[in-house]
């Protein structure tokens, strides 16, 4: 456990923890030899032994250190002491832009524009450097005071001459802005940040994310399918040329995407110019459904015949098939090839005479086989949707396939395959499957106290729990520990899904004042004391005595006991000798009836 005043490499002083995460622990800390205040992120203990999570870890460390740009955050040092990983890195002060949004809802145009454009010229250097981000995310960017901002966490980031990574962990990052490719298990390149980036711009302008669903996989599939819904529906005041921009950088084909970013922040640089706000809406130049980048546009496919009409163009099909086999012939000198052709053009001919002949003519003379649409059973007890399916003449498979849902009771039915509105023959098809849900996906609550909080935490986001931990003043430190579980809420037992919050209660430990009264304290003892804990040292004030040594701690403004904040004020009484009026020989100033109290009235905060 790092704790406050704890030295790193007998370098980097702890201040506090600003940040906890479930796999590292981010402090501010001191850097002793350059006096200045740092980031430092440490991996968790409970990590330190997982190869995986270490070269994770190390892995941010090499990729954010060979970047040198204002609007990324700078690097210092990485290491290891006594078995713990830690990374030293800019401390920035400000808020994420997740922060950001969460306050504001949604950004001025001229905001989200000027922030796109720090971002794009932070992550084009990034990959002029052969590096891809691969989670950009509102959560990674900070922002400050000025507005400026810089781009953290390069924790999942991936050289682009990376051969050992592009396999095993090409689906990374957070998926509500994860470009098609990679939530179907294909490799990273620079336009899937190009993606995630137009995600992030479409977050900026409307404060909502463009998908969204139950879980991941519906989030991912929607990434996929889906086209991203308009922003200009949702604030007309958006020009079309700012829209363009998010269609052309959210393409599902990456091929409609953008080239590289610079191409991108030359678009965001101009986009509210006059003369480009009222540009017509961008069109993609391929297929969205075309996906692989390697392939050639598709061309332009013939629309299929109606039902009513059944006869296929054969003569057509037939010189389709003749001009290509006279291609092939063209470019082969070689006769017996030529010939070879020809037999094959030929034999192709008759395939398709052969198929038109069973599709067409062959139903005109017995009859087209009747066909069933399966109905939509979802919702349906497992029961209720055998009977239904059944009667509407279909063959139902006994055996049910048991599906986690958020959607569905236990026992009823979430889908069937083939799925509701598909057709099958009457009498010719495979028995109709149906998915049962087994309820949401749930964690029932232990006794969490006295666990470790950080270490709850790792555990239970694997169910997808969120767990917040809160820190609350106990009085009587003694016998906790800092980050130890104390409480929980819910109670053991509780039942939770997956999307609801535990909370952990922690105990907020701090440093109380010491009885410099009756402990014996020095002058000096409580000046180095109020240095220590950056409080502010008033001159002491003195107090005549006939009973008390000089120099002797009398009062303080500070009740023993209470909670040191740094910047207070301490002051104290001390004892000082008392005069005698040489002239008169009286006793001047005695206040002995006050001598050896403690000013506790004074109570923390005054």
């Amino acid at each position: 456990m790092i704790t406050k005043g704890q030295k790193i490499n007998d370098r980097y002083e702890i201040i506090k923890s600003i940040g906890e995460g479930g796999m590292a622990n981010v402090y501010l800390a001191q850097d002793t030899i350059l006096d200045r205040k740092v980031a430092i992120k440490v991996l968790r203990g409970d990590l330190a032994n997982d190869e995986k999570f270490i070269r994770r870890f190390q892995r941010e460390a090499l990729s954010a250190s060979s970047l040198s740009h204002p609007n990324i955050v700078e690097m210092y040092d990485v290491g290891e002491d006594n078995g713990s990983h830690y990374i030293v890195m800019e401390y920035i002060e400000g808020k994420t832009v997740k922060q950001l949004l969460k306050k504001r809802g949604n950004l001025t145009v001229s905001e989200a524009v000027d922030i796109m454009l720090q971002l794009t010229d932070g992550i084009s250097h990034a990959h002029d450097s052969y590096i891809i981000h691969r989670d950009l995310k509102p959560q990674n960017i900070m922002i400050q005071e000025d507005g400026k901002i810089k781009i953290t966490d390069f924790g999942i980031a991936m050289a682009l001459n990376s051969t050992q990574l592009t396999q095993t962990n090409s689906v990374m990052g957070s998926v509500h802005y994860l470009p098609p490719e990679q939530a179907s298990g294909k490799g990273s390149t620079i336009k899937c940040d190009i993606y995630s980036m137009g995600i992030l711009f479409y977050e900026l302008l409307t404060g909502v994310l463009p998908f969204k669903g139950d879980n991941a996989v519906e989030i991912a599939l929607k990434h996929m399918k889906d086209p991203i819904p308009s922003v200009r529906k949702q604030n007309s005041n958006i020009p079309q040329s700012v829209e363009n921009i998010i269609i052309r950088s959210t393409a599902k084909n990456p091929k409609n995407r953008y080239n590289d970013v610079k191409e991108m922040y030359r678009d965001l640089k101009i986009c509210l110019d006059a003369d480009v706000v009222n540009q017509e809406k961008h069109v993609y130049k391929y297929s969205e459904h075309d996906t692989d980048e390697n392939k050639d546009p598709i061309p332009a496919i013939r629309p299929k015949k109606k039902d009513d009409d059944k006869k296929k163009d054969v003569t057509g099909d037939i010189e389709l098939i003749e001009e290509e086999v006279a291609r092939e012939i063209e470019f082969d000198d070689n006769k017996g090839n030529a010939m070879k052709y020809i037999i094959w053009g030929l034999v192709v001919v008759l395939l398709i005479l052969v198929g038109v002949f069973a599709l067409v003519l062959v139903p005109s003379f017995f009859g087209k086989s009747e066909e069933i649409e399966i109905p939509d059973v979802s919702g349906y007890t497992v029961a209720e949707a055998e009977a239904v399916l059944k009667n509407a003449g279909l063959k139902v498979n006994v055996d049910t396939i048991s599906v986690v849902s958020n959607k569905y009771k236990v026992g009823e039915v979430v889908k069937t395959e083939p799925g509701a509105g598909r057709s099958v023959p009457k009498d010719n098809h495979e028995p109709i499957t149906i998915y049962e849900s087994v309820g949401e996906e749930t964690y029932t609550v232990e006794d969490l106290v006295g666990e470790d909080a950080s270490r709850v935490q790792g555990r239970l986001e694997v169910y997808g729990i969120k767990v917040e931990i809160k820190k609350i003043e106990v009085d009587d430190a003694t016998d906790v520990k800092e980050g130890i579980v104390i409480s929980q809420e819910p109670a053991e037992g509780t039942v939770l899904t997956k999307g609801e919050t535990l909370t952990l209660y922690v105990p907020d430990i701090y440093e109380k004042y010491p009885d410099f009264v009756t402990e014996g304290w020095t002058v000096e003892e409580v000046e180095a004391f109020a240095e220590t804990y950056g409080l502010i040292f008033k001159t002491p004030k003195e107090q005549p005595t006939s009973s008390s040594e000089p120099g002797t701690i009398l009062r303080q403004n500070r009740k023993a006991g209470t909670k040191i904040v740094a910047g207070a004020e301490l002051q104290i009484t001390i004892a000082v000798a008392i005069e005698v009026n040489d002239n008169t020989g009286e006793v001047e100033g005695d206040n002995s009836s006050d001598e050896g109290t403690n000013d506790i009235g004074n109570v923390d905060g005054a």
